[in-house]
């Protein structure tokens, strides 16, 4: 028996039964022969970890453009607050901590630059629109390891797929909106605690909001602090999921409508701040010429371009890519202009 037998072993003495144990997960889209030393979903989390779009998360937009603080979220350092937040989660609850990790990892890593602004700016170039969700899953089969993708397992891949809510409810009634996998639930409901309480803590650094204005109501109920909001919603959720044998991930219903009001909070004080808003326009038009510009230019795509796609899914593809100061230096490129000297 090699260390990847043995590990498959130990998760099937003791995970839970609704655990999706790595041993019988539905497989990659191309067969591969199995890794002596790591499961299935160890390798899932390790392939991610070393891509190239999981390195450019760095420097893409989590909320603020160009932060002059370095305390401020990148998407990078969100999708690590994700990752321990859901496996904190899923380690209380017997789940599968490797699968957990890897949809956790990867789950962002179709986002473009500028955060939502540029989502919102390729979903309204694009006939078809656009979403993140679906782009990271794009990436993930197809874009990277020039056009080869990372092979990744149906659970991880349909965790991708389903961990985005938007504005939609935590946990939907629709089972097509949820993951399959509890693990893949656990990051959906694990992403939104990330981004609401970080991006709280996010904006009263930036002054734009102060400890006063959030709803005090709601602290009453989830804490005044970010570590006690965050301690109150992940306990909440560890003894719900239990009291309701598993069957699903789930919040208690005063938790869950403190959050989703505190979601509006953010949504109406924070994303929709004035200054944010009038930034946003200007990254909007860079992503716009941008587009057009490579959709004209395919020569100059300088990443892989699926073959059997067309110019504007290439632009599309490329530019989803960018991080945001390469978006910034390219547009400079193209169309500032440069001081020269005659002499």
């Amino acid at each position: 028996m090699n260390i990847r037998e043995q590990t498959e072993k130990r998760e099937q003495d003791i995970l839970s039964p609704k655990s999706r144990l790595s041993s019988q997960s539905r497989g990659r889209l191309r067969k591969e022969t199995p890794c002596k030393i790591r499961t299935d979903f160890q390798r899932d989390r390790d392939r991610i970890i070393h891509s190239k779009s999981f390195r450019r998360l760095q420097y893409k937009t989590q909320v603020f453009l160009s932060p002059t603080s370095d305390h401020y979220r990148t998407r990078l350092t969100h999708t690590l607050e994700v990752s321990q937040i859901a496996r904190t989660i899923s380690h209380a609850l017997n789940l599968n901590e490797d699968l957990t990790e890897a949809i956790s990892l990867g789950h962002d890593l179709g986002h473009t630059p500028f955060g939502h602004a540029g989502e919102d700016t390729l979903n309204d170039l694009m006939p078809e629109g656009f979403h993140h969700k679906e782009q990271s899953l794009r990436i993930v089969d197809y874009l990277e390891n020039e056009g080869q993708g990372l092979n990744l397992t149906w659970e991880v891949r349909d965790g991708i797929h389903h961990h985005s809510k938007g504005m939609g409810n935590i946990i939907s009634r629709n089972n097509e909106d949820m993951p399959s996998t509890l693990e893949g639930q656990v990051v959906r409901i694990s992403d939104i605690i990330a981004y609401i309480n970080h991006d709280i803590d996010d904006a009263l650094r930036a002054g734009i909001i102060h400890q006063n204005e959030l709803p005090q109501k709601v602290l009453k109920i989830l804490g005044k602090s970010h570590s006690s909001r965050i301690n109150t919603m992940v306990t909440d959720i560890i003894e719900t999921s239990l009291k309701k044998e598993l069957e699903s991930i789930s919040l208690s219903t005063h938790i869950a409508e403190a959050i989703i009001e505190l979601r509006e909070f953010l949504y109406l004080r924070v994303y929709g701040n004035a200054y944010s808003q009038k930034e946003f326009k200007k990254t909007s038009k860079i992503i716009e010429v941008l587009f057009y510009y490579f959709m004209e230019n395919p020569d100059k795509i300088n990443s892989y371009k699926k073959p059997e796609d067309n110019p504007q899914r290439w632009a599309c593809d490329f530019i989803a890519g960018m991080t945001d100061r390469y978006a910034i230096r390219i547009f400079q490129e193209l169309y500032i202009p440069r001081p020269w000297d005659r002499e």
